[in-house]
């Protein structure tokens, strides 16, 4: 099939001619994995090859699970969308807006308008930020020693939000929330909590928030991008003994079990014979949830991390629970109201529920939104479709 000879050859290239390190690449109807492949090396300070099995950092792509997980909680009537939070998360009873710094540099706090609530937290539209698209958050936490989110203590949740709740949309550490509000209903910590309602059920055994000795055979090194283009293997490892399990973006996983949970969204809640969400539950999460708000460019304040981010600039953007909504077809051919996301060391994944089509691309290297990266999704996305145009679809594996 031309198509997988397409996807081959541009994902085999980037890693040959060392612009990515490695590359997993994965596509699969709500039926059938219709393209598999994977290229370039692990780690490229040893001499393992990339294999389809390979385990990643899978970053904010975590964030849906930890949705779904809120999902099926809120189908059970132990969460609410709409009631204010706080009345579960005593954290989140009084929430504070930082309006800046007075003149000696002191933050300036004051009582948010109105509650939290879970439907703002899974759309970003409570007010929490990254420090790395913000830098008054940067200043704050600099000022006050709270520590950044992705050390897994306790005291990094204890942040101001930068704009009264559903005001605005501002991507930031909500679903870290959402992982504490399963927590709360449940009586389990989040890792037992999806590894029970989620992954044996849809029969995803590489994905977790412990790497296991039997993932850790399988790892990918993490790399950095100098300003002149060149990569280098870095050091990077989440904590394995956290306070709290990163619900926004604590998972190592692989593609093969990613696209399990994409294939369970394009199947309307089954998967694996189980069903894991109701149906409307699952055309819900897929339906816009910020109103008149939009997604907007983050811009980076931390370049070493994240570029800007500005998927689709002539498209305007949506948020479902927890996922990207496109409102118009994008130029690799996927269409109206497909559901997507991603993690920060260039991990990516989309679900096209009008095609029946979606696809898992996992890198792993920083800073995110890397251009060559994101080439190499094009290409694989577009060659996809390109397989399903040619009604070729399900012969591509």
């Amino acid at each position: 099939m031309q198509s997988k000879a397409a996807i081959d050859q541009v994902l085999r290239q980037k890693c040959e001619a060392k612009e990515i390190p490695g590359v997993v690449a994965m596509a699969a109807t709500s039926k059938e994995v219709i393209y598999q492949g994977a290229f370039g090396q692990r780690d490229l300070s040893k001499d393992d090859v990339m294999t389809a099995d390979s385990v990643f950092w899978i970053a904010s792509m975590t964030k849906a699970i930890t949705t779904a997980a809120g999902m099926q909680l809120v189908e059970q009537g132990k969460l609410s969308l709409d009631e204010p939070i706080g009345k579960l998360l005593p954290d989140l009873a009084n929430p504070q807006v930082l309006e800046g710094f007075d003149a000696s540099g002191e933050p300036k706090l004051r009582p948010a308008t109105k509650p939290i609530t879970l439907r703002q937290l899974m759309t970003h539209t409570a007010g929490f930020c990254y420090e790395m698209w913000n830098g008054d958050m940067g200043k704050y936490m600099e000022k006050t020693g709270t520590p950044g989110v992705i050390t897994c203590l306790n005291a990094a949740l204890k942040a101001p939000i930068m704009s009264d709740p559903g005001t605005r949309w501002e991507y930031g550490t909500n679903i870290d929330f959402v992982g504490k509000a399963v927590e709360a209903v449940s009586g389990k910590r989040l890792d037992v909590y999806l590894h029970d309602n989620m992954f044996t059920p849809l029969g995803m055994n590489d994905t977790a928030f412990k790497i296991t000795d039997a993932m850790r055979q399988r790892l990918v090194g993490m790399h950095a991008r100098g300003p002149d283009g060149s990569l280098a293997p870095i050091p990077f490892e989440l904590e394995q003994a956290p306070e709290f399990h990163m619900g926004g973006g604590g998972l190592y996983g692989t593609a093969a079990d990613y696209i399990k949970f994409t294939q369970m969204i394009l199947n309307k809640g089954r998967g694996n014979g189980n069903e894991v969400l109701k149906p409307e539950t699952v055309a819900l999460m897929s339906q816009n949830h910020i109103g008149d708000l939009t997604m907007g460019k983050m811009v980076t304040v931390a370049p070493i991390y994240t570029n800007d981010v500005d998927l689709y600039p002539d498209i305007v953007k949506k948020w479902g629970l927890s996922f990207l909504i496109n409102t118009a077809p994008t130029a690799e051919g996927r269409s109206t109201g497909s559901l997507a996301w991603a993690g920060l060391a260039n991990t990516y994944f989309w679900i096209d529920p009008a095609r029946d089509v979606s696809g898992v691309i996992l890198m792993q290297l920083l800073p995110f939104a890397d251009a060559t990266c994101l080439e190499a999704f094009a290409g694989f996305e577009r060659g996809v479709y390109a397989g399903l145009d040619a009604g070729s679809g399900q012969r591509a594996a």
